[in-house]
């Protein structure tokens, strides 16, 4: 599989032209630093567009599971509040020696992985599923009182 390097994804995002990328990596190779840090001060890139490039590449890497056939552990359930499964989106799934399994879907992953890795630190990882798996795992795991079963995050007000 070919995974896009963050300069072709600002690219075809519109956000850099290939000649500013040509630019960030004759810095890189000078300055030794990452792209995103360069890009950022030298076209002024937003964080916020470089979390979400990142995002788009960590996609292609990691796994794509189904929540609800994993065996999802109830104490790392434990270490997120029912308002934090549901406004980041995320579902801890167990601990994987000393990481933690953190389950997202692709549309929500950018601040998805923002709030695990504040939240777990450095000892997590994320993997994705479908907006209506995660739906379902949150509402398996973190359910909402009074709200009925539903398919996808925005019948609680949640759309990305």
């Amino acid at each position: 599989m070919n995974i896009p390097r963050i300069g072709e994804i600002l690219v075809s995002r519109g956000v850099l032209t290939p000649d500013q990328v040509g630019q960030v990596l004759t810095m890189q190779r000078r300055k030794r630093e990452p792209f995103g840090l360069l890009a950022e001060e030298m076209f002024a890139i937003s964080t916020k567009v470089l979390e979400e490039a990142w995002a788009e590449q960590y996609s292609y890497i990691t796994a794509t599971v189904d929540p609800g056939v994993e065996g999802v552990d109830k104490a790392v359930i434990g270490t997120l509040s029912r308002r934090q499964a549901w406004q980041f989106r995320i579902l801890p799934i167990r601990y994987d020696g000393a990481e933690v399994m953190v389950c997202t879907a692709k549309p929500f992953l950018a601040r998805a992985l923002r709030f695990a890795y504040q939240h777990f630190g450095p000892s997590c990882y994320m993997v994705l599923t479908d907006e209506a798996k995660l739906a379902a795992a949150l509402e398996a795991h973190y359910p909402m009182p009074g709200v009925e079963h539903v398919t996808g995050l925005s019948a609680y007000g949640l759309a990305a």
